[in-house]
């Protein structure tokens, strides 16, 4: 290898090479219409031995009747013939898919596309999801409870009338505690 790294020279001429394209191209190209002449020769020769010439001439009508019939018959056969070759073909391209998605498989060699990120709000998500069963929007706030600013500020005064439940309890304690709890009960109703 060249301490460049580029590709080593081919010891064949550029002319060789050229010339030995245009062989194989011209011995492709007599390949090819060889072929196409057996394809045509085969045919003629298929067609011969399937279907012979018709004599029709000095037939009477039923002799036309009874060769109407059998080419009927043969059509059907031949009918029945394709439809079997076109339903095997179909079956066998089924199976050649399968074995090679199985091949894929057991080989590991399946590669995993790229995944992208993508922004879903939570009503396309549920919509996505549920389909046509998701009715209405999906605005959690709107489910939150309300607090209004008066609840707050009675919170805080009942918070701090409580205050430290030792004296609370001294307080309540004895006859006079009890008649306290009695009064402000009687009182707020």
């Amino acid at each position: 290898m060249n301490p460049k790294g580029d590709k080593p020279k081919s010891k064949i001429s550029a002319s060789r090479k050229l010339s030995l394209k245009m062989l194989l191209l011209t011995r492709a190209c007599e390949d090819l219409e060889r072929e196409t002449q057996e394809r045509e020769e085969e045919k003629v020769r298929y067609l011969g031995e399937k279907l012979p010439p018709l004599q029709l001439s000095g037939l009477s009508l039923d002799e036309l009747q009874k060769i109407c019939k059998q080419l009927h018959s043969k059509i059907d056969v031949v009918d029945e013939e394709r439809y079997d070759c076109e339903y095997k073909v179909s079956k066998h391209n089924k199976d050649i898919h399968e074995l090679k998605l199985k091949v894929q498989d057991l080989g590991g060699k399946f590669k995993k596309p790229a995944l992208r990120k993508v922004r879903v709000s939570a009503d396309e998500m549920m919509r996505a999801l549920l389909g046509s069963k998701h009715k209405g929007s999906m605005d959690l706030r709107a489910n939150l409870k309300s607090v209004k600013k008066e609840d707050v500020k009675q919170d805080k005064v009942l918070t701090s009338e409580v205050g430290d439940w030792r004296k609370n309890v001294e307080a309540m304690s004895g006859m006079e505690g009890r008649k306290k709890m009695f009064d402000t009960g009687g009182g707020g109703q």
